[in-house]
């Protein structure tokens, strides 16, 4: 069985260390690339869709999350407050993001007419998970979050919800993920949740709305302690089903932290909160993607996507110059030196580099060079600016193909 923690290890995409701590990750420069790259993608996917980026801290007061209810529903998944010298603040790491958003929200007044505002960022958050079912990247104590706060009117939510099941299909396409489905989450029986019943009703309505046409299961008891949420599953190498992407309502943080905007006849009302998050946090993203993908990343995001080859030392200069060109194309280009060239044409394929580019005295010659593609298959030798040219089109079509689109 394919595993991701093995996976990362061979092919030194992240570590752990007792000196850091279990469930505190150490993303090194190959897996550091691979995430920049999604991250860069799912910000640009989101500035077209309208999202405003921004950046807000990982802590908080203690009031800010009673204030937020998190103290009140989830204190328990929370580290301990730390206390500020002789001064009573105490300052949380907090264990989600939309407390600060809705600082973002009310840091002015609002009008309709700025509705919906998107509010978007890829932030830190932290849970106190128990040592014992902390493992690899899946489950960690500190997590990037791809999250962000819509904030619209009530007749505005059927369109925000749809708008974002299209970006969650788009940034699934692009990266590999392959769906098992989606769950309605609602809420159980005998549990703490905030919120009328009509309020839940109304969610839950409008919600099961937005799926439709969208096949999907109903799941009481998984709702989030706020509202209700679609959650897009996937399956890890053991069959493990869990929650990737998710958009979430929330008509509770408005009332708690008073927001509003002024309608156009100049009343005061109060706006809805939609959560969500197209590709869910960095760390279970990884953990699934190095899984899904055998390490063998699209070329958009793999660490490194060419190396280059020499033959023997008389094409090193030539090799380094190559390399350089594509690096300045904007690409993620080493050279390989060291070994035959078998055992380095093994090794471009045990790292699962997309591309390897073989330059011979003949190729260094005339400025040409022979690609060789991961799966094996190998190109006739060609202009070296063409070759950089087909590896920056697959890029930047964000395929998961080796080879332009015909």
């Amino acid at each position: 069985m394919i595993d991701h923690r093995r996976l990362g290890r061979d092919l030194d995409l992240f570590a752990t260390d007792p000196l850091s701590g279990a469930g505190l990750p150490i993303w090194l420069p190959a897996g550091a690339a691979a995430r920049h790259a999604v991250e860069e993608y799912l910000r640009d996917l989101e500035r077209r869709a309208g999202y405003q980026q921004v950046y807000t801290p990982p802590l908080g007061r203690r009031e800010l999350f009673e204030v937020s209810g998190h103290l009140g529903y989830f204190a328990a998944e929370m580290f301990p407050p730390m206390r500020l010298g002789e001064a009573d603040d105490e300052l949380m790491l907090r264990p989600a993001l939309c407390p600060h958003h809705a600082l973002v929200y009310r840091s002015r007044g609002r009008s309709y007419r700025e509705l919906p505002l998107r509010v978007s960022e890829i932030g830190g958050m932290y849970r106190a998970e128990r040592s014992g079912v902390l493992g690899g990247l899946s489950r960690v104590r500190a997590i990037t979050l791809n999250d962000a706060h819509n904030f619209c009117t009530l007749e505005q939510v059927g369109q925000e919800v749809s708008e974002i099941l299209r970006l969650i299909r788009a940034a699934h396409a692009a990266l590999g993920v392959r769906p098992a489905g989606v769950r309605l989450s609602l809420r159980g029986s005998g549990e703490k949740y905030v919120g009328d019943d009509a309020q839940w009703a109304r969610a839950e309505d409008l919600l099961r709305a937005a799926l439709d046409g969208v096949p999907y299961t109903e799941a009481s008891g998984e709702a989030a302690f706020y509202g209700p949420k679609i959650d897009i599953q996937v399956r890890d190498a053991a069959e493990r089903e869990y929650t990737l992407s998710t958009v979430q309502l929330d008509f509770d943080k408005p009332e708690r932290f008073d927001l509003s905007y002024t309608d156009a006849d100049g009343e005061r009302r109060r706006p809805v909160m939609v959560h969500r998050s197209l590709a869910g946090s960095m760390e279970r993203l990884f953990a699934y993607l190095i899984e899904v993908h055998g390490g063998a990343f699209p070329p958009w995001y793999a660490p490194v996507q060419l190396v280059v080859l020499p033959v023997g030392d008389g094409q090193a200069e030539a090799a380094v110059d190559l390399a350089r060109r594509a690096t300045e194309a904007g690409l993620r280009a080493e050279v390989d030196h060291s070994g035959s060239l078998g055992a380095r044409v093994r090794e471009a394929v045990r790292r699962r580099i997309p591309y390897a580019a073989v330059v011979g005295a003949r190729e260094a010659a005339d400025g040409r060079v022979a690609l060789r593609l991961r799966d094996g298959r190998s190109l006739e030798p060609q202009p070296a600016a063409e070759a950089i040219g087909l590896i920056s089109a697959v890029v930047a079509a964000h395929s998961g193909d080796l080879l332009p689109a015909r």
